[in-house]
């Protein structure tokens, strides 16, 4: 257990920062990865990707010149797309 602390401990420091991005940027990403824009609601844009099993995954990007690490986080984790993808 101490080493699997250990390891997370050190890969977390290997791995940068998430950089603030725009709406525009995600949105610019997640194109460039087969989402397509849906619709815009307000201050929230929704995108899709529509996987090969006839199942979709949605994400809501909030409309803001800078998307908060936390928010940027679970988009990311709703995208599936790799951390990488958003730290360029």
């Amino acid at each position: 257990m101490l080493l699997d602390k250990e390891f997370n401990r050190q890969h977390k420091a290997d791995m940068p920062k998430l950089r603030p991005l725009s709406a525009k940027e995600v949105c610019g990403i997640l194109q460039n990865h087969d989402f397509v824009k849906l619709r815009q609601a307000g201050s929230h844009i929704v995108m899709r990707l529509d996987l090969k099993d006839d199942t979709s995954r949605t994400v809501i990007v909030p409309n803001h010149t800078e998307i908060a690490k936390g928010t940027l986080a679970s988009i990311i984790k709703q995208s599936g797309l790799e951390a990488a993808l958003f730290r360029r």
